[in-house]
């Protein structure tokens, strides 16, 4: 039976995003990679037709160019803060889960069902609603690590292949009248999707469109990641997650239960997406409704959020805003003549620009350290031994005198002669001679 342990790609991963020292180091590359990054975009965008400025201007406008873009913006952040956090939380145990994407479509799916099956009235059922996404996407999170327990399937491989299972799931919901397709008004055609969610099940927004409006899901996001960002820096389930990651034979002998650990931080990952799955369902971000294609690669945005913010829910704020911004402007970019795909195709060069220079650099100070000759090391000699002080022996050599003898013991020659007799053997001779007489 396979004991639940960290997978090892994901402890070379972490070894590898935490090269050491040399900050200032990485701080430099990382600015020059990124500028080659923008460069190549631009190059992409010229090369498929389209103006770089133009492109530029309106990834802007449709983003940060009036409270209203900014709104947008702030509406995607959320989701994408969230997969972050959870995703730091799982790679800081050493458990790297990737199928973020689907535990978000499972929470949207036990969302929904918890919203349209209880007629429960007020604030209650939203409440109800966020909580049934975070059970449900940990369980579905934790079937991973229960398959690394008992089967020894790995966790990268499980977590990923589980988010296929979890859109065949969403696709079957929502054509099955019984469990959760859309109410049939007259004699419509229906869609694959949900009824939408009741009005006391959505969170609400402060602010009036044309102003800002900032969602509550934001702000649950940003408590979230602050919080967790304290527990693992500053208390002891914290401590014990980061050594369970960087080394988890230490943990392990220094009375940590390593797979109960781990297991826990894949659940608390895969609760997190779910919650994101439920913002996307119950906020202004999507149609309140459960689509089979809802998730809006928010999963895969998410964890690439983590990866450029290494690791460090608070450094995810930033991040998860650059990625908002990317995600509401790309939709401007169609006017320009600029296919909308070539945004992914930024997100990926920007992903590559803040995680590749720590790992060059750690790689050549490695390889560098290992060029440098080994310094010789002299063996020490003994010292001579000291010649005598005895005053008396010294003034007899003068003399000419014998030198003293020795206290140790001088072997002497061999002796040849017979042992000496053992009395009883005269006895035992004396009786032989008697019988014979």
């Amino acid at each position: 039976m396979a004991t639940l342990g960290i997978d090892g790609t994901g402890q070379r991963l972490l070894r590898r995003l935490n090269p050491g020292p040399g900050g200032w180091q990485v701080g430099l590359a990382t600015v020059a990679t990124v500028g080659v990054a923008l460069g190549l975009s631009a190059l992409l965008i010229a090369v498929t037709g389209g103006s770089p400025t133009a492109s530029a201007k309106a990834l802007y406008q449709g983003s940060m160019a009036s409270p209203a873009a900014w709104s947008t913006s702030l509406l995607y952040v959320a989701p994408l803060l969230l997969v972050a956090v959870g995703a730091c939380v799982s790679a800081r145990s050493g458990f790297f889960n990737i199928g973020q994407e689907g535990q978000v479509l499972i929470g949207a799916l036990a969302g929904a069902w918890v919203g349209l099956r209880l007629a429960v009235p007020g604030p209650l059922l939203l409440v109800l609603v966020l909580l049934a996404s975070v059970v449900g996407a940990g369980i579905w999170a934790g079937l991973s690590a229960l398959m690394y327990r008992f089967r020894g399937v790995n966790i990268v491989v499980s977590t990923m292949l589980m988010t296929f299972l979890a859109q065949q799931l969403i696709s079957f919901a929502v054509n099955t009248p019984w469990l959760l397709q859309e109410s049939r008004l007259g004699r419509g055609t229906l869609s694959p999707q949900s009824n939408p969610m009741p009005e006391n099940g959505r969170l609400t927004s402060l602010g009036e469109y044309p102003n800002l409006q900032l969602n509550g899901g934001l702000v649950l996001a940003v408590v979230v990641a602050v919080v967790l960002a304290l527990v693992m820096a500053r208390t002891r389930w914290g401590f014990r997650l980061k050594m369970v990651g960087l080394n988890p034979a230490t943990a392990r002998h220094a009375g940590v239960r390593v797979g109960a650990l781990g297991g826990i931080a894949l659940a608390i990952s895969g609760a997190l997406a779910g919650l994101a799955g439920a913002l996307l369902l119950t906020s202004p971000v999507g149609t309140n409704r459960l689509q089979p294609g809802m998730s809006l690669n928010i999963g895969w945005d998410g964890l690439l959020v983590a990866l450029v913010a290494r690791n460090n829910p608070l450094l995810a704020i930033p991040v998860a805003v650059l990625f908002g911004v990317l995600r509401a402007g790309g939709s401007f970019l169609a006017a320009t003549g600029v296919p909308s795909f070539l945004v992914d195709v930024v997100k990926a060069l920007l992903v590559l620009a803040f995680v590749a220079p720590p790992v060059v650099i750690g790689m050549l100070r490695r390889r560098r350290l290992a060029d440098q000759p080994a310094t010789p090391t002299s063996t020490p000699t003994a010292p001579p031994a000291a010649a005598p002080t005895d005053p008396t022996a010294g003034s007899a050599q003068v003399a000419g005198s014998a030198p003293a003898a020795s206290s140790a013991p001088v072997p002497g020659p061999r002796s040849t002669a017979p042992p000496p007799a053992d009395p009883g053997d005269a006895g035992t001779k004396d009786a032989m001679e008697g019988r014979l007489a």
